[in-house]
């Protein structure tokens, strides 16, 4: 793997310890819903999916 894509890799590690951490997910936590769901679920959800929508265009490039 090329080291540009490990600092990426590395980047959005750390960029998603900060989303998943406490101060930040309970900006979420509120009485509003969509759909349903509280805003905590559909934020934890929505990273985590971005995340590896993310992960895999990274990865995707050091195949080709």
């Amino acid at each position: 793997m090329k080291k540009r894509h490990e600092q990426k890799l590395i980047i959005l590690s750390i960029g998603l310890m900060i989303a998943f951490s406490i101060p930040i997910s309970l900006l979420f936590n509120s009485e509003k819903e969509v759909f349903g769901y509280p805003m905590i679920l559909i934020y934890l959800f929505a990273v985590w999916m971005i995340s590896i929508l993310i992960s895999f265009t990274i990865v995707k490039k050091h195949d080709e």
